[in-house]
């Protein structure tokens, strides 16, 4: 019964220890620390955590795509140096977080992941270029004429990968039906609307935002229940 009880809390040492190095292992912070940190690493492993597609369209410095939707994201990971820090991206930051777990398991003892992902980055002023001219979706014109169109109008900026607009997506288009006497719900896709994204400097999705004639009187950034949704509309 000793030598039992001796090995469930060697077990549970060794648990929390592995436990802790991971959680050691991983830095998630902000745009601006993540941008003095590469700039002060000679040739940085930089990853990209995206879908070809995403990354195609933007990506930071000379970042590497490693998808980590891919079948091989261990195999292309594992060909970094483990010795070296790495910095992991996304979208938002939900998927480059799985991602520096499971760099952690595979052994990469500095770990740098950006808060928020690339679009918060975006929004706060960082940059690899000029801004694209090409307008993509919506032009703040067409938007402003949107908003007026309807004494309250509430809109949602979403995209066919978040998570959470997945799961706010039923309700949403229930309460377009329900309640169209009174408010007009239009949902805009973000990445079919990129120009006007950044634009507003969206940092976050699902970005909901109600305005009346025409002025915003609310906004919320992230998952919001179909309860508190339905009071503010």
């Amino acid at each position: 019964m000793k030598s039992k009880f001796v090995s469930l809390l060697l077990l549970s040492f060794l648990f929390i220890c592995c436990h802790g190095q991971t959680s050691n292992a991983i830095h998630t912070i902000d745009s601006k620390s993540f941008t003095e940190k590469l700039k002060n690493n000679e040739n940085p492993q930089l990853l990209d955590v995206r879908t070809p597609e995403e990354y195609s369209s933007e990506q930071i410095g000379d970042a590497k795509n490693v998808n980590w939707n891919g079948d091989d994201f261990v195999a292309k990971a594992s060909t970094y140096d483990k010795s070296k820090p790495i910095f992991v991206y996304c979208k938002l930051g939900g998927r480059s977080a799985q991602a520096a777990d499971k760099l952690a398991e595979l052994g990469f003892k500095e770990i740098y992941n950006l808060d928020g992902g690339i679009m918060k980055w975006k929004a706060e002023g960082n940059a690899n270029s000029e801004p694209n001219t090409k307008i993509i979706g919506m032009c703040d014109q067409e938007y402003g004429e949107l908003v007026k169109s309807s004494d309250r109008v509430m809109i949602d900026f979403n995209a066919k990968w978040c998570a959470p607009c997945k799961k706010m997506n039923p309700y949403i288009l229930k309460f377009q039906t329900e309640m169209i006497e009174k408010i007009k719900i239009v949902q805009l896709d973000a990445d079919e609307n990129k120009t006007i994204v950044e634009q507003m400097k969206l940092d976050g999705l699902p970005t909901i935002i109600i305005y009346e004639k025409g002025k915003e009187v609310w906004r919320n950034v992230g998952y919001i229940s179909e309860e508190d949704l339905k009071k503010h509309l």
